[in-house]
């Protein structure tokens, strides 16, 4: 590792749009980034860099994120370098398919990155370990390489007939006090009793349960305390005298350096349970806010398929005390729950304004003040608002950077479309965005029908997206009650039952 604090990040992305917000969050953190844009580069960068971690994305060209963590994990041998999957799939599958290729943790899309920044202080933390670990052990090679560990030899008897320095200094006593004494003293209950019962049954036949081996024991200094250390005994003969070496190691620091790796685990695990059972709470307030009455309108069919545990599209609808319909589909930035919680003030102002019976330009005007004033930049959400005097058979709409809306008549056939025209709202002020929504009429039996971009952009295996080609062919030569249907259908049958990358929702609204 660099430094005190950073690390080298292989940062993984075939989006390069990504991949330079990463680098540059990275960066600002201390970190020296390494980029690829695919599997294959990023083992081939880490063959020729010396790596901390890795933050890898898991769809790419050329070789994919699972397989390239698995090339990876086979190229590490001594250290350890943790591969931390970078995704908007979120289903566990995926994330079981992730950490049996190899990847040691999985961060959800888009980034969070004040958990990113947490998971990577984790890491330097874990890694100093590693390093320490690492540190201990070559150290403990250069002992053994210059005969500074305790090299002991007793007779057949277990009488210590010669000690090395460092025999006195790891177990504290002097080399008189030790030389012709039994080894049983260097050892706590209750081998120190049964050790001469060791060697005797050995010498009368008994398998060699230590001769030739290494093993971890417990041993005892001279003021009592017990440290872990490893033992190898080797068996020889000195003029015609059966003499046994033992060479002990003492491994305490790197039995604290496990111990301390292992409570970061049983750390980073409770982190991780505690951080899904906040999501399912949070999750479960969701959906008490978004499923509000006004949706089982007799006019109205929807729905809504979440990439993630949370959708970023939302759909509401409601009727004003005088009989007017409203009704709403959007789509946040992102995915996930910081979509979704930046949905939900216009979930509020949209209710709260449809019982008052607003026109659609106030409910705009009102929408777009409340988001530019409250989200941080780069925050914003797409939106379709639509009205409707039933009485009158007039309506009205509005689009904004959502995909266009159409009215189908009773034959399949889209009579108009409704082009999105404007900004999404949050993005610019009342003064600049068109308020102006766009007035219509319609047939008996004639059909409003609304999308997000994540049902248009749904792609199949080969790529292909859903698009409005496959939303005007689920619709052709079909009635006004089995649309909605043949709509879903149609999705099913273009994803083969995958889940689509993005939020997919759909309204149908039948105009009276």
């Amino acid at each position: 590792m660099a430094g005190n604090t950073s690390l080298k990040v292989l940062a993984v992305d075939d989006n390069r749009t990504n991949l330079h917000i990463l680098q540059v969050f990275l960066k600002k953190l201390g970190h020296r980034v390494i980029l690829a844009e695919n599997g294959e580069e990023a083992v081939q960068r880490f063959a020729d860099e010396e790596i901390d971690v890795v933050l890898l994305d898991i769809m790419m060209p050329v070789m994919d994120g699972f397989e390239a963590s698995r090339r990876i994990k086979a190229m590490s041998s001594e250290r350890w370098t943790p591969i931390i999957l970078l995704s908007a799939l979120n289903r566990d599958e995926n994330l079981v398919e992730g950490l049996e290729a190899g990847a040691d943790d999985y961060l959800t899309k888009p980034i969070n990155f004040v958990v990113l920044e947490a998971k990577l202080r984790s890491v330097h933390r874990t890694l100093t370990l590693q390093q320490q670990s690492i540190d201990t052990a070559r150290r403990e090679q250069a002992v053994a390489d210059n005969i500074i560990d305790a090299i002991i030899t007793i007779d057949d008897s277990g009488t210590i007939a010669t000690v090395n320095r460092a025999t006195t200094r790891i177990f504290g006593w002097s080399s008189e006090e030790l030389v012709g004494n039994n080894v049983r003293m260097l050892a706590p209950e209750p081998h120190r009793s049964a050790h001469d019962s060791y060697i005797a049954n050995y010498l009368s036949g008994g398998p060699p349960k230590i001769i030739g081996h290494e093993r971890e024991i417990d041993a005892q200094h001279k003021d009592g305390h017990t440290f872990p250390a490893t033992l190898g005994v080797t068996e020889v003969f000195l003029d015609n005298q059966r003499m046994f070496i033992g060479v002990v190691r003492d491994i305490s620091e790197r039995k604290q350096a496990e111990r301390k790796l292992q409570e970061n685990a049983s750390l980073l695990q409770a982190y991780y349970d505690q951080t899904q059972n906040e999501q399912q709470l949070a999750q479960r307030l969701m959906e008490k806010q978004l499923h509000r009455k006004g949706l089982k309108d007799r006019r109205l069919r929807y729905k809504v398929i979440p990439a993630e545990n949370f959708s970023g599209d939302i759909v509401a609808a409601d009727r004003s005390p005088e009989g007017r319909f409203y009704a709403l589909l959007a789509d946040a930035t992102g995915h996930g729950l910081p979509a979704a919680i930046s949905a939900l003030p216009v979930l509020a102002i949209f209710y709260r304004l449809a019982r008052l019976n607003s026109t659609l330009r106030e409910m705009v005007h009102e929408l777009n003040q409340q988001l530019k004033e409250s989200m941080p930049i780069g925050r914003f959400v797409a939106a379709t608002l639509v009205c409707l005097d039933e009485e009158a058979k007039t309506g009205e709409i509005w689009v904004g950077g959502t995909p266009q809306a159409f009215l189908f008549d009773r034959w399949g056939r889209a009579s108009r479309s409704f082009e999105s025209d404007n900004l999404a709202l949050g993005i610019i002020g009342n003064e600049e965005l068109d308020c102006k929504p766009t007035a219509f009429t319609w047939d008996t039996e004639s059909q409003l029908i609304l999308c997000s971009d994540g049902l248009l952009e749904a792609e199949n295996n080969n790529g292909v997206q859903f698009g409005t080609e496959g939303l005007f062919a689920a619709i052709a030569n079909t009635s006004p009650e089995d649309r909605f249907a043949r709509i879903e259908s149609a999705l099913s049958k273009h994803l083969q039952d995958q889940l689509a990358s993005d939020d997919v929702s759909l309204m149908v609204i039948d105009c009276p």
